[in-house]
């Protein structure tokens, strides 16, 4: 039971990330490969300001989700203006570079070592070290920030995220500012990975450059991709699916380290099979081979 109740943890903070994400790719038409950047800056902050300052989980947090918010708004501003295939690879580019400041920025991350001990949350006396608390935490998180992203796409605001999605150009000529767009969204999908990327840090309560990597965000963008980009409620199908079916091999009785390549093969076997013979995914509105920017 208690391995069934960490695949749901793991399917929450996922699926904070993913959500996060599909605002960017799925609704925004911004095929970003850096993704992970911004989970992985959330899990340094809530770690750093648990162990470094003391500061409890509820004020690292927001801090995390602030601060990486505006690291986002930062980097897009000059990221958003190129396009296309340009666009990825600028992503990709960030992204190496957050995974090398991660590993080298010794001082603060302490490298390759990592960082442990992380406290898990408390409130009011009541600590959060058991799987029911935790899930409970994790999907209450999730819950939340389902709500807010589907009130943002079905506001004004994601209309017009889905305009600059099918033709920015039109999107232009009806006086809306793209760019504005397009860098507010930015910086709240990376704010919002923030706060995966806490709960992340406080559930395993040891995180490493390596779990920050290319390939997370490759795997997030699976779980947009295989539930459908520009549904929220895909995101959610993409999650469960993602994170709970390569658990499968575990029962196969294939070795860990084989296990955990494969489970890179059956993503970029999904990835691909997807693109060719269902590119909106499961339950999609976009497909992206139509991005134009």
């Amino acid at each position: 039971m208690e391995y069934v109740l960490h695949i749901l943890i793991l399917m929450g903070i996922y699926l904070i990330a993913a959500v996060a994400l599909n605002l960017v790719a799925g609704y925004t038409g911004l095929l970003s490969i850096a993704h992970a950047a911004f989970f992985g800056v959330g899990a340094y902050v809530v770690a750093l300001l648990g162990l470094k300052l003391g500061y409890p989980f509820w004020i690292s947090v927001p801090c995390a989700a602030a601060l990486t918010g505006l690291l986002g708004l930062a980097v897009s501003i000059p990221s958003l203006r190129v396009h296309d295939d340009y666009f990825i690879l600028v992503t990709f580019g960030l992204q190496v570079i957050a995974t090398g400041v991660m590993t080298n920025w010794i001082a603060v991350t302490n490298g390759p070592m990592g960082l442990s001990g992380i406290p898990q949350p408390v409130l009011f006396g009541f600590v959060f070290d058991t799987h029911w608390s935790y899930l409970a935490l994790t999907w209450t998180f999730a819950i939340a920030v389902l709500l807010f992203c589907r009130n943002l796409v079905t506001a004004p605001f994601g209309r017009v995220l889905r305009a600059i999605r099918e033709d920015e150009v039109f999107a232009q000529a009806m006086g809306k500012n793209v760019i504005y767009y397009k860098v507010i969204v930015f910086a709240v999908a990376a704010g919002l990975a923030a706060i995966a990327g806490g709960l992340y840090a406080s559930y395993v309560t040891f995180i490493d450059p390596t779990s920050f990597t290319v390939q997370e965000s490759i795997f997030m963008l699976a779980i947009v991709i295989v539930g459908g980009a520009g549904n929220i409620w895909g995101t959610v199908v993409g999650a469960a699916a993602l994170v709970a079916l390569p658990e499968a091999l575990r029962f196969v009785g294939l070795p860990s380290a084989v296990a955990a390549n494969t489970r890179q093969i059956m993503y970029g076997a999904l990835l691909v099979l997807m693109m060719l013979f269902r590119p909106r995914g499961l339950l999609g509105e976009f497909d992206f081979r139509n991005t134009r920017g």
